[in-house]
């Protein structure tokens, strides 16, 4: 006999999809800095009911990836100065750890997938597309962070992303970029020569230096 599922399990269901598609979104700075979302707006992008809509919003509000107004409105946030200078301290606290647990399994064949990744950062760049810039920016950096098998540390660093997303597409068009970031070469020189020194200044480089030109 076929076990039907409960109402509870779909919803359920269709809240966690909506939550991880909209969380990669922000993330990838598909939106940009206080822009408003209405819960009508997301349920009619996923094709759910507000229930699940809703639910996926008071997730990404506790992670500090929306914000909510006390008048109820939805919006990316638009961060401070001072918000941006406590999330790249956090970045810089972070990721330079990650990367020095992750340095003594750096073998060969991770270093030639985070060439591979750069390339691709490359050709976002070329094609001016923001949003592929930053998805493989972050993927650079997460692919080498796996490495340090640091879970909770690494879900820290993501959830700061998260908080950067929208703020990293503004980044991006204040940059101009026409290349890969040249830190990027510093961190795969130096896990090449095992230099954990050189690795940890690049990491931390990478992570800070783009975000306080934000401030001003």
């Amino acid at each position: 006999m076929m076990i039907q599922p409960r109402p509870q399990d779909s919803t359920t269901a269709a809240h966690e999809r909506v939550y991880r598609a909209l969380r990669t979104r922000i993330m990838h700075g598909e939106i940009g800095p206080g822009e408003a979302l209405t819960l009508r707006g997301i349920g009619k992008s996923y094709d759910v009911s507000m229930t699940p809509a809703r639910e996926a919003v008071r997730r990404l509000v506790a992670e500090g990836a929306l914000f909510l107004s006390s008048s109820g409105r939805v919006s990316t946030p638009a961060l401070s100065n001072e918000r941006i200078e406590e999330l790249a301290t956090l970045r810089a606290l972070l990721e330079p750890e990650l990367a020095s647990r992750a340095l003594p399994r750096a073998h060969f064949a991770l270093i030639e997938r985070l060439e591979a990744i750069n390339h691709s950062v490359s050709q976002g760049i070329a094609r001016h597309d923001a949003t592929g810039y930053i998805r493989m920016n972050l993927e650079f950096h997460r692919t080498l962070y796996l490495r340090a098998q640091a879970p909770a540390m690494l879900a820290m660093a993501e959830t700061v992303w998260l908080q950067l997303g929208p703020t990293m597409r503004a980044l991006y068009g204040r940059l101009n970029r026409t290349e890969p970031p040249y830190n990027h070469k510093l961190i795969l020189a130096a896990l090449k020569a095992g230099d954990e020194p050189g690795l940890r200044l690049a990491v931390r480089s990478d992570a800070t230096q783009g975000l306080r030109m934000l401030k001003g």
